[in-house]
């Protein structure tokens, strides 16, 4: 079946550089996605995007190239609640990648356990309206209860605006709760403003809310772009990033978000990407818990961290 994709829509960066900065060994690209093959694993009928095909060999290719280990492989919502993609990257990688699956109320527990001996150790919430419909909360909130059972826990997507009207619900779940890119602050407004200080309070007050500091390209309004080399990228960015990394060491995770699904500006240099990690996290030891110990300790409790 062959897919065309959404008019504008900006592919993955063909030949990132090589990062300068070395990461840990064992590091974990905490959240990047799979897209089809669509020929092979059509997209979803619902889906508000139609992306570029992202393969796991691509996927891989670029683990392997800027130095990581291992992935943390997020359902993208172009496959909807199909997660066939995401489970077939995980059983190829022999075990060195765990997923984040969106699942529905009609799933059968047999099917939950399918998926958590494929690798599958969360689900994903997604509370951006230009990216999916919404789903009451209390169908949410039943999928939550269920996947206590497995040891899972939730990844929620939302918008800096709507943490106030969605705080009770986030508190409410059962389970670890790991924030996608610090709650999309405005970097624009101050670090200790109130919005951004409503998140940190959030992460204060709840220990078992943790927050990935990823995507600059994302939340960057003055830049520079993560291309030609740039080594100071997302300069606007980094206060935020930084805050959560250095009060919040053992709760923070990192990613690429490859393939980017959905950028309107600019496509970044992957590279260059991992090159804006030392700024956040300035010190051996925490750049040793972004990339390792964390993501370790959630995806794989299983194994010791050598």
């Amino acid at each position: 079946m062959a897919f065309e994709k959404t008019p504008n829509w900006l592919d993955w960066y063909a030949n990132p550089s090589k990062p300068n900065f070395k990461v840990p060994h064992g590091a974990v690209d905490a959240h990047c996605h799979v897209f089809g093959p669509g020929e092979q694993f059509p997209y979803a009928a619902e889906r508000k995007y139609t992306p570029c095909d992202a393969s796991k060999g691509q996927l891989f290719a670029l683990r392997d190239h800027l130095g990581f280990s291992r992935n943390v492989i997020v359902q993208a919502t172009c496959h909807g609640a199909d997660n066939s993609a995401l489970v077939d990257a995980l059983k190829t990688s022999k075990g060195k990648a765990r997923g984040i699956a969106t699942v529905r109320r009609d799933i059968s527990d047999a099917q939950l356990q399918e998926l958590h001996d494929a690798g599958v150790r969360g689900v994903r919430f997604n509370f951006v309206k230009r990216l999916v419909d919404f789903t009451p909360k209390e169908e949410l909130q039943e999928i939550a209860e269920r996947i206590v059972k497995l040891g899972w826990h939730i990844v929620i997507y939302f918008e800096a605006v709507d943490l106030p009207e969605l705080w009770d619900f986030f508190t409410s779940l059962p389970t670890t709760i790991v924030v996608d890119h610090m709650g999309r602050p405005d970097v624009t407004k101050p670090v200790e403003g109130p919005e951004f200080q409503l998140f940190v309070k959030l992460m204060s007050e709840h220990k078992n809310i943790w927050s990935k500091v990823s995507c600059p390209e994302r939340l960057s309004v003055t830049g520079p772009k993560a291309l030609n080399g740039e080594q100071q990228s997302y300069k606007d960015v980094v206060p935020f990033a930084r805050h959560l990394v250095e009060h919040f060491p053992d709760r923070v995770l990192w990613g690429t978000d490859w393939p980017h699904p959905n950028l309107k500006d600019h496509m970044p240099d992957d590279g260059l990407l991992v090159d804006f990690i030392p700024h956040i996290a300035v010190t051996p030891e925490t750049q040793q818990k972004l990339l390792v110990n964390n993501p370790m300790r959630l995806y794989w409790p299983e194994e010791e961290v050598k």
